[in-house]
């Protein structure tokens, strides 16, 4: 893990350990940190993935990679049942403390800890780019869907725009950062989150792997 004094963030060989230990830091302000940087965008693409799963009330979801919970009550809107499930205990005690009714559980998504055929639909949000194994993780999420159930990633991607490619890797490798600083409680996890986007396969190789 690298470290520095304003803070520490995990390295992009992705171990579990760091990645959780990470998330421990950013915890506190990270529902603050995430409007902040994504200029509000973050509810857009909230509703938009609730969207893409076609909720039907009484249906089972699974929101992996939840976080503070955040994601998993905006698909409880729907009338699913919605449960979230992060590898960071320091994100799931924050969801805890501020939305009490949302059901958060600690688990890895290499190994989750549900039967398979568990779910009528599961998503990732932003959080495949974390593990230090996609395939394994996409069969992992597969595991736990039912036949004919439905799979949503909604993941961070470099535009294929050359002109947009060029002002998205600007914002986030210089402006986000120096925003990170302004309101984070661990400023470098924001570079973690700028070097692994921009390490991370075009929207084409990734949705062939899916």
């Amino acid at each position: 893990m690298s470290r520095t004094p304003q803070g520490q963030r995990a390295s992009l060989d992705k171990q579990p350990h760091e990645v959780a230990a990470m998330f421990d830091g950013v915890a506190e302000r990270y529902d603050l940190t995430n409007t902040v940087i994504s200029l509000g965008q973050d509810r857009s693409w909230r509703r938009a993935t609730r969207s893409a799963l076609g909720l039907r009330p009484g249906e089972r979801v699974l929101d992996v990679g939840a976080g503070t919970g955040v994601s998993t009550r905006e698909l409880a809107q729907s009338g699913a049942y919605a449960v979230g499930v992060d590898l960071s205990l320091g994100m799931l005690y924050a969801g805890k403390r501020s939305r009490p009714e949302v059901p958060l559980l600690a688990g890895d998504a290499l190994r989750l800890p549900f039967a398979d055929a568990s779910f009528d639909a599961v998503t990732i949000s932003f959080a495949l780019r974390n593990v230090n194994d996609t395939d394994a993780a996409l069969r992992e999420l597969a595991r736990v869907t039912r036949p004919g159930g439905r799979l949503v990633v909604c993941e961070f991607s470099t535009p294929v725009n050359p002109v947009f490619r060029t002002v998205y890797l600007s914002y986030l490798m210089r402006s986000l950062p120096a925003v990170a600083r302004t309101v984070s409680s661990n400023p470098e996890a924001y570079v973690y989150l700028a070097e692994s986007v921009r390490a991370w396969p075009a929207q084409s190789a990734l949705a062939g792997r899916v």
